[in-house]
């Protein structure tokens, strides 16, 4: 599975044989079943993970105990609680995989080892770091200035196959709206 890593880092960075035997000394295949929660709130999240396929999500309880999700991953790419990861701090977010979930895991620690021993995956972990911040930003102006029509349209066609693996629950949390408010848009677009 590890290869994967090193297939998907290489389509954008020069990796050297010792890169690539870093990977898969430091990155752990794990495979879960849907419905996990691999990450819980109140803890300091353990992993960040490498999602080779499944679909995972982040989420928390609202004031009325209602789960609200506030970011579901496609694969490929990287997920958990960041902010919480890096500063090593309680997160208060559960990471559940929502489908079965094959996945690659590196613990901070190892992390650090990994990025001091190589500075291609040094280079490649800022770039996650920061393509992450951009996410965040971007989605929490979206969430400004985008109605929920918008909202959804660009969800789909920026990740289509969502729609196929994600409960329309999820998705109108993560949507900011309910999911009757989902159903009714869901309608209008695919008349």
């Amino acid at each position: 599975m590890q290869q994967k890593l090193i297939d998907f880092i290489k389509s954008g960075h020069i990796l050297s044989k010792e890169d690539e035997d870093l990977i898969v000394q430091f990155f752990e295949p794990v495979l879960f079943p849907k419905n996990r929660i691999i990450e819980e709130e109140g803890k300091v999240p353990e992993y960040l993970y490498y999602i080779i396929s499944g679909y995972l999500r982040l989420f928390h309880y609202g004031e009325n105990g209602d789960e609200v999700t506030t970011h579901i991953n496609c694969p490929p790419g990287f997920f958990t609680s960041y902010a919480s990861f890096i500063n090593a701090v309680k997160s208060n977010e559960n990471v559940e995989c929502i489908t079965e979930c094959e996945l690659l895991r590196i613990t901070k620690k190892d992390l650090e080892d990994f990025t001091s021993k190589s500075i291609a995956m040094k280079n490649f972990s800022i770039e996650v770091f920061q393509q992450s911040v951009v996410y965040n930003e971007t989605r929490s102006l979206e969430l400004a200035t985008l109605s929920g029509e918008q909202r959804y349209r660009k969800l789909i066609k920026n990740y289509p196959g969502i729609l196929h693996n994600v409960p329309i629950s999820y998705i109108a949390s993560f949507l900011g709206m309910k999911p009757e408010s989902l159903s009714r848009i869901r309608r209008k677009v695919f008349k």
